[in-house]
């Protein structure tokens, strides 16, 4: 079956973050990587926990994007797939993850950004 998961660039991520109707951000790595280093405004929802974005996005219409470390990283893909198991409609994963972020020219915020 063929991957139809929504991907987004870090160019595209960045618009949508200042539109009307941001995504809501999540870093699905585990926390201590998340307090190291994280995209602006993102949550740490590490794939282990995915269950609690019920709580913290109770729309599953809501966009969500889901990122992770880079593009061999599959933790946001996990997090991707899992949600719209749980009924989420617009989850978006951001293949590139915080390389990708930095690489576009964005800055990340943490510890050791």
């Amino acid at each position: 079956m063929p991957d139809t998961l929504t991907t987004i660039s870090a160019d595209d991520l960045k618009d949508a973050l200042e539109g009307e109707r941001p995504p809501v951000v999540i870093n699905t790595l585990p926390q201590d990587v998340h307090v190291a280093k994280h995209i602006p405004g993102s949550i740490n929802v590490p794939v282990d926990d995915i269950e609690r974005v019920e709580t913290l996005v109770p729309n599953k219409d809501e966009p969500i994007v889901v990122y992770c470390a880079n593009a061999d990283c599959t933790a946001s893909l996990k997090a991707a797939q899992a949600l719209e198991e749980r009924g989420y409609t617009n989850v978006i994963d951001f293949e590139d993850g915080y390389a990708g972020w930095r690489r576009g020219g964005y800055p990340l915020v943490g510890e050791e950004s």
